[in-house]
Parts: C-alpha cells; structure tokens; sequence
C-alpha cells in the first residue's frame, strides 16, 4: 500500500502532466485561411518541447528537492527553543521580510500593470522566453505558511491568551494580508484564512477570532468597495446577464465552456471557447477548457486528484507528533485545498471572479515551482515519521 508520501508525489506528477497537456490545448490558435502560418496542433512533439514541459520539469526538481531537505532536523532545531525565546523578534523580522517581497511589485519597471493591477515582476530568464514573471505574493503565500508554524511553536505556551499569545501573530498575518490584499484579494484572504486555520490547530481559542470578525469583514468590504473593478465582480456575480458583453462575460463565457462539454465532452483540443471567447483560458479558467474538452470524466478527475491530495495531505498532519511539522503540513495542505475550491467556485460561478489559479493546472512557471516544492517539504516530514505501529498509544481519556 502506498504511503501518503508516495501518495502526493504520484498526484502532484498527475497534476503537472495534465497542467501541460491542458495549457497546450488552451494555447492552440485558430490560423486563418490561406495564411503561411502552420495550422496549430495538439501533437506529443509539441507539448513535449513546450514551455510549460520545462516548468514542469522544474517543478519536479522542487518537489524532489524539498522531499530530500531534512526538514525534521530543522524543526526540533526551533522547537528546542520553545519556553527559551519569546518569538517577538524573528516574528517581526520574518514579517519585514515578506512585506519587502510583496512590495517589489511597487518598483518602477519591475512590475507592468496587468487587467488593473500590478502583481508580477518579468525578469529576464534565457531559454524561458522573452521574460520570468514571478508573482511576489505567491513567494510571500507560501513564507506565511513557515512563518506561522514556526511563530505558533515558539510561542505555544502563550496562544491560549488574548494579548500576549494570538494578537501578536495575528497582526502579523493580518499585516501581511492587507498588504497583498491591495493588488490581489483572492490570494491576500487566502494568506489570511490559512493563517487562522493554523493558529486555531495550534491551539488558540476559538472565540478569540470571533474578535476579529467584525474588523475583518469591514476591512473585506471596504477593500471591495473602494475598487472599482472588484465592485464590477460582484455585480457579475449577483446577475453577469444584465452586463452579457461587460462586467458578466467572463463568468457567461465559463458557464458557456463547461456547457458545451455536456457529457462526454468535445475531445481533446477540441474545444472551442478558448479560440478568443473565454479570457484567461490557460490561467484562472483552464477548468472550464478541462469541462469543455473531456467533459464529466475530466472534471471528476481533477476534483479526485485534488481531495486525494488533501485526504494524504491530512493524514500526514494527522500522525504527526511534533507542533511545528504538523502545522507546517496542515499550512501547505489547507492552501492548496482552498485555493483549487476557491478557483473551482469562480470558474463554475458560485464565487465572484478573482485573479486566482488552479494549483499546478493553470498554466504559471513560479506557481508550479514552489507549490511542489512545498509539498516536498510534506513528503519529508512523511517520510521520517516512524511506522504506524511504532507511534506511542493515544492517552486514556
């Protein structure tokens, strides 16, 4: 039987093989007649020798590369520490830090704007094109994973008090939400829901948050409210009919796409959609070119990987007997789960329309490359943990 370890390694090559073969479907252009350029096919050759192949390639060094780093030698390296040092100090650094990641996209000539807003740095890479682009907030999602586990273990004995316990992690995760939630919501409320999850297992109380909930919504609100463009979003989400041609098209043009696959779907390359109707197609709605081309089946195979992504993902967490490599699995685990529900929401219309990606499917070089990497740091901490039989016996209730 596999191991749960194996088990994400497996899902994640079946993701990023797929990612590729999709992103090359979703690229495929029509070709006018009597042009002298070639009519664009979905050939072996082609997806091999493509660019997101190399991504690919690259995000599987990742995740070999996190799964051989020992990352349990680094962790009861922090642990030690735990009742030594208050956590203030690299709590606040490590926020520094990543607020000085997430405000290079404010650069000048590093950041172009993109559909509003400016969230990717193009630096120049041979072999990769004519540009890298490398989304800071992307870098600083997965960073609030470590910085959180690690804060959270240092810091144990205290999260069970308002004040001097969860206030000062929370404002760190909240500092840094804000921030990313400026230019990219959807990740920013991502960062920040992960953050409370892990906390939360972490053991700070439930009711603390209920603090919270007040400003957090306030801030959710104005954050939407004084965006123009976020405001559209919600208009199309409340009724994309009444704007068909504007503010709605993106959803209609999904639903369109995942309409057409009815059953069976269009076939592979097949589909129709992406030839200027859909926007972002191999982006943020490459699930409704999968529901257009290869129908139910696809759809179903891509939810199967991502609840048996999650289903390993938990159980390693769930065997784990170490705080702060358990809440780095919970961290990586939860992010990927509830970023795929969040895209799966927008692309089939049960959530307003945010600029976020399905994990390894939409097609983004950086994405790939430390969301495997980071769940190689999952298949490390899995594949040190002692046998099931040599855990000790749960204590007697």
């Amino acid at each position: 039987m596999l191991r749960p370890g194996q088990t994400i390694a497996i899902i994640v090559l079946c993701l990023l093989t797929f990612g590729v073969v999709m992103v090359n479907s979703a690229d495929m252009r029509v070709t006018l007649v009597g042009s002298d350029q070639p009519v664009p096919e979905l050939t072996a050759a082609g997806v091999v020798a493509s660019r997101p192949t190399i991504y690919m390639v690259l995000a599987m060094a990742a995740l070999t590369v996190g799964a051989l780093l020992p990352v349990r030698r680094m962790a009861s390296g922090v642990s030690s520490l735990r009742g030594e040092h208050d956590g203030f100090r690299p709590l606040a650094l490590a926020t520094l830090a990543i607020l000085m990641i997430c405000a290079l996209v404010y650069v000048p000539g590093l950041a172009p704007e993109i559909n509003g807003a400016r969230r990717w740095l193009r630096l120049p890479v041979p072999g990769l094109g004519d540009s890298l682009s490398v989304q800071p907030s992307e870098i600083a999602k997965w960073a609030m994973v470590v910085m959180v586990a690690w804060a959270a273990t240092l810091r144990a004995r205290f999260l069970g008090r308002f004040w001097v316990g969860l206030v000062p992690i929370l404002i760190a995760v909240g500092v840094v939400s804000v921030v990313i939630v400026k230019e990219d919501l959807g990740t920013g409320a991502l960062v920040g829901l992960v953050g409370c999850v892990m906390l939360l297992a972490a053991g700070a109380r439930f009711w603390h948050f209920i603090v919270f909930v007040p400003f957090a919504g306030f801030g959710l609100a104005y954050a939407i409210m004084s965006s123009d463009y976020r405001m559209k979003r919600i208009m199309a989400f409340s009724d994309p009919y009444a704007d068909p041609e504007g503010i709605g098209y993106h959803t209609i043009q999904s639903l369109a796409a995942i309409a057409n696959g009815e059953g069976f779907g269009r076939g592979l390359g097949h589909g129709l959609q992406k030839f200027g109707y859909l926007p972002e197609a191999r982006t943020d709605f490459i699930f409704a070119v999968i529901c257009e081309e290869l129908g139910i089946a696809g759809a179903a195979l891509v939810c199967t990987l991502f609840i048996g992504l999650t289903w390993a993902g938990c159980t390693v967490a769930r065997r784990e007997r170490e705080m702060l490599p358990r809440l780095m699995v919970l961290g990586v685990t939860a992010t990927v789960a509830i970023q795929a529900v969040i895209n799966l929401m927008v692309v089939t219309g049960l959530a307003p329309t945010k600029g976020i990606a399905l994990p390894l499917l939409s097609s983004g070089g950086t994405g790939w490359i430390l969301t495997s990497f980071c769940l190689g740091l999952v298949i490390s901490i899995e594949r040190t943990q002692p046998a099931a039989e040599e855990l000790p016996a749960p204590a007697a209730a």
